[in-house]
């Protein structure tokens, strides 16, 4: 096993600009690793951990693993920022849902995307003045939702049990 080699705390920004422009150039697995460079140094890094969290679900349509991501919105400090980006995560997985094309994804895409615009919604709540993000977010899952009716709600199911001849 390979020993990670830790980075200067003067090569933080440096560094977080580059794990930006990685994502940009959507190579989200080495934005990643910079993230966890940069995080090692200084763990409450809180734009380290945004960019961290935006690559993970850069990421989703690979895996639809987003417990890891999920696990940082507690490292964030604002209120605001837990909600957002909750809801970014959220949001993320439900398109990663919708080009999964197996059954049951409609349904979970349509879940992703509830839950993501009431992380919206709470986002909205706590916001500061003149950031309407959360309602820009808001507003792409409701236009998803309105213009993809295969993404609905699960149907309840119901269970009869089988008569014996």
């Amino acid at each position: 096993m390979f020993e990670i080699k830790s980075i200067s705390v003067e090569a933080i920004p440096e560094a977080l600009a580059k794990a930006e422009r990685y994502r940009f150039l959507n190579e989200s697995v080495q934005a990643e690793s910079i993230c966890q460079d940069i995080l090692r140094v200084n763990p409450n890094h809180q734009s380290a951990l945004i960019v961290l969290i935006l690559s993970l679900t850069d990421q989703l349509n690979e895996t639809l693993n987003v417990q890891q991501a999920q696990r940082l919105l507690p490292r964030l400090d604002g209120e605001y920022e837990r909600h957002y980006y909750g809801g970014i995560i959220a949001e993320r997985s439900g398109r990663a849902y919708m080009n999964h094309q197996r059954p049951g994804s409609a349904f979970k895409a349509f879940e992703c995307f509830r839950q993501a615009m009431d992380s919206f919604e709470k986002a909205e709540q706590v916001r500061s003045a003149g950031n309407d993000d959360a309602i820009l977010r808001w507003n792409t899952c409701a236009r998803l939702l309105n213009s993809h009716p295969e993404l609905r709600e699960r149907p309840e199911e119901s269970y009869e049990p089988i008569l014996g001849e």
